[in-house]
């Protein structure tokens, strides 16, 4: 069912629309509106597949009524109704995002075209935008709890913008995760993800890593090579590990996000980046700005938007999901069938000191499923669950 509004103040071909859209397919459900005004409220309170609107109407027009909609309602095409002495003005609404336009009067077979063509479209932009908010299972994060609830919704209301995050938490509790729904869900989906962890990169390299270097800069430097916020440009670059990131490349990654550029080590000419900035940390980065160990300008920076990830003891209630989704994964990657846990496994898994989070659970699940019997019960839990 197709949901057609038409907005015409002009009663005769307000009429003559709506009979020749209802008569043409039963599946279109069309609706009327005597101006601009009354349109745009109906708008508000109603979800529409097409909008069908006259230029030159009282109390508001053609064009601000689009612009509205443009505001409220960016997905629903909008074809224009012209008069013969608003073709300028139509073309011009054209520019301004109007799917299309029609003269009065208007040609039957044009009129439907277009019709057929903006629900075509319509369909399209729903069906790219579930794509983009669906990510992929590699980096599915998976609970109900209110904590992983929180975030969930965080991101959905992040992911769209370019919003810099600070993602903290212990180790083990899915930092990358967060990052990569925030990445996947954000225009930036078909550009690069360049992650860099800062804590695996020695001190010496790390400002060479990020921001690459030119030939001869330093004794093992053969060559010009690109750095990662090169490699992420038009994406979004993911810095683990910040903390552990030295005072002199966190002075040049401030740079990077005060002017959008950077140096390459050995050059002094400035490289234009576009690249959204997500780090993540299991540091008290306020303990190290005060004990003068990270650059407290760098950290508003950085914290924009402050997601917490909550350790496993601090979210129980998930395990039984995170048993399940485990499980089958790890069945899938070794061709093997999914092994059930019993009521009083995953009651013990609960009760479990989880000092390695989610990464120690998921390695307790694969132990047990190489270990334990056809279903996994408490006693496979109290024998392979151990820490030693």
């Amino acid at each position: 069912m197709s949901k057609i509004l038409v907005i015409e103040d002009e009663a005769a071909i307000r009429r003559v629309l709506v009979k020749i859209l209802s008569e043409e397919n039963d599946t279109y459900q069309v609706e009327e509106a005597e101006d601009g005004l009354a349109g745009v409220d109906k708008i508000k309170n109603e979800d529409y597949d097409l909008i069908l609107c006259d230029i030159k109407m009282p109390k508001m027009d053609g064009v601000e009524v689009l612009e509205a909609v443009k505001k409220i309602k960016p997905e629903i095409p909008m074809v224009m109704i012209s008069g013969h002495g608003d073709i300028d003005t139509a073309v011009n609404t054209m520019r301004l995002g109007a799917f299309d336009y029609i003269s009065k009067p208007p040609d039957l077979n044009r009129l439907l075209n277009t019709v057929r063509n903006a629900l075509d479209r319509k369909e399209l932009v729903v069906e790219n935008k579930i794509l983009k908010k669906k990510v992929s299972r590699q980096y599915e994060m998976i609970g109900e709890s209110a904590a992983i609830s929180k975030i969930k919704d965080m991101i959905d209301k992040v992911a769209p913008t370019d919003a810099r995050v600070l993602i903290t938490g212990p180790n083990g509790t899915g930092k990358e995760l967060v990052a990569h729904w925030l990445h996947e869900k954000s225009e930036r989906a078909k550009g690069p993800l360049v992650e860099v962890n800062c804590a695996a990169i020695p001190s010496e390299l790390i400002e060479s890593e990020l921001f690459g270097h030119v030939k001869g800069a330093f004794t093992s430097a053969n060559r010009d090579r690109a750095g990662k916020f090169e490699a992420a440009n038009g994406g979004t670059i993911f810095l683990d590990e910040i903390g552990d990131m030295s005072l002199s490349a966190q002075a040049k990654v401030l740079r990077a996000l005060q002017e959008n550029k950077i140096q390459r080590v050995g050059s002094d000419k400035d490289i234009k980046v576009d690249v959204r900035v997500v780090a993540a940390t299991n540091k008290d980065l306020k303990k190290e700005i005060e004990e003068g160990k990270f650059r407290e300008d760098l950290y508003h920076r950085l914290a924009v938007i402050l997601i917490e990830v909550p350790a496993l003891n601090s979210r129980r209630e998930d395990i039984p999901l995170l048993v399940n989704y485990f499980s089958e994964k790890i069945a899938g990657e070794q061709g093997t069938a999914k092994k059930q846990f019993s009521d009083k496994a995953i009651k013990q898994l609960q009760d479990y000191d989880w000092t390695g989070n989610i990464r120690e659970l998921r390695n307790v699940i694969e132990r047990l499923i190489i270990l334990g019997g056809q279903e996994v019960s408490e006693s496979d839990v109290k024998l392979f669950a151990s820490k030693t």
